[in-house]
């Protein structure tokens, strides 16, 4: 019997839990994958948006993560759609495409990124989610669908407002909030805690509940406010990138070494 690969981050919210996500800018190596799922992380938020990733590099971290237990999920620019499909091709787990802001833009994004009937994607045959094993068209397809993550981020007050219809297209599994750049659009950089930003989580977690979608995070790390945008509903949690990660902890370490007295 063909081995499917399992979407973790996908069971891990089924079964009532939250998805931590690690954002990958910098990290180019197989490794990834496992030095995320020795920390405990559920998915990888490999970002070739603002992260230097070809698809090259971009498929062969997700192609090595998925024999672990960290999914692995690829963000793509929103003016390059035609790579989403290429990185599903080639071992993403899932995609995530920013600055959606009406439901015909989320429609467009089904239509390259899922199989039919929900979208128009083009069958590449045998994948690695699969094991590579030629799977009968429609069965693959089906599977699939199933499984891949299609992700759309809502980064402006125009989504907010849109986010039902958003939430309603079908083929669409989660809205992420792009809390960094929704506060900027705002006129408000920065103020993660701000009753508006409250607000646009309440409108689209309510958007997502009604219409049985995920709502995802992004930009949102501090003992403050993390725990109240969790408790409001989000799920598909990106927990931090590995440069900022990297940093806050070599700073940690070479404080503690230079106060040693000597």
């Amino acid at each position: 019997m063909t081995r499917m690969i399992e979407n973790h981050a996908l069971a891990r919210i089924r079964a009532g839990g939250v998805a931590l996500g690690l954002g990958v800018h910098h990290l180019r190596t197989a490794a990834t994958g496992m030095l995320a799922e020795a920390a405990g992380v559920d998915w990888l938020f490999i970002d070739a948006e603002h992260g230097g990733f070809s698809e090259d590099q971009a498929t062969q971290v997700a192609i090595a993560a998925l024999p672990t237990r960290v999914t692995p999920i690829v963000r793509v620019c929103k003016g390059a759609l035609d790579q989403a499909p290429r990185v599903l091709d080639n071992g993403a787990m899932g995609v995530v495409i920013p600055h959606i802001d009406t439901a015909e833009e989320a429609r467009a994004v089904v239509e390259a990124c899922k199989y039919p009937p929900l979208g128009h994607r083009s069958l590449g045959g045998p994948c690695a989610q699969a094991g590579y094993a030629a799977l009968p068209a429609g069965e693959l397809m089906a599977e699939m669908n199933k499984r891949l993550l299609t992700i759309v981020m809502i980064e402006t007050p125009q989504a907010v407002e849109n986010a039902e219809a958003i939430a309603a297209v079908p083929g669409i599994d989660c809205l992420m909030i792009g809390t960094s750049d929704l506060t900027a659009e705002m006129g408000i950089p920065g103020q993660i805690g701000h009753e508006r930003v409250k607000a646009a989580y309440a409108a689209v977690i309510g958007a997502c509940r009604k219409h049985g979608k995920i709502t995802g995070m992004g930009g949102v790390y501090d003992e403050q406010n993390a725990p109240v945008y969790i408790g409001m509903g989000a799920r598909l949690v990106l927990s931090g990138s590995d440069h900022a990660l990297l940093m806050g902890a070599l700073k940690a370490r070479t404080g503690f070494l230079r106060s040693i007295t000597v």
